[in-house]
């Protein structure tokens, strides 16, 4: 399975908007780098379409995931409960770290496997419950 994406780079720790197609492997060794230092920023779509388009924030063990169904709309989905609901949690988004209550924030293990979820499937309604922005 092919995933085309965009992230965080490595070396210069700076998001990267170069898009990449690799097989899910090459993501998942990038995102394991990317927790490894800590924080990143990943955005995921399946080839050959541009949306849905779904971005993963993290740092530490938080993170946050967006969903941009087209150009005009966006989604943040509903956390996991790690953390209380009227906590604030920073990720990064791209190059800035955004904050976000707690209601959004997910552990990052669950956050990764939801990304890979929408990898195979492609439904991104099938991850949880959506807040639109």
């Amino acid at each position: 399975m092919s995933v085309t994406w965009a992230a965080t780079a490595l070396e210069s720790g700076w998001f990267s908007a170069v898009e990449r197609c690799s097989d899910v492997g090459e993501l998942a060794n990038h995102l394991k780098e990317l927790r490894s230092r800590g924080q990143g920023h990943l955005e995921v779509r399946l080839p050959g379409s541009e949306f849905p388009l779904l971005t993963l924030g993290f740092r530490g063990d938080q993170a946050v995931l967006h969903l941009f169904d087209d150009a005009e709309r966006s989604f943040l989905l509903v956390g996991d409960g790690t953390v209380p609901a009227d906590a604030v949690v920073e990720v990064p988004v791209m190059d800035d770290l955004a904050a976000f209550s707690g209601d959004f924030a997910l552990n990052v293990d669950r956050a990764w496997a939801l990304v890979h979820t929408f990898i195979w499937t492609g439904a991104p309604a099938e991850l949880g419950e959506w807040c639109e922005l």
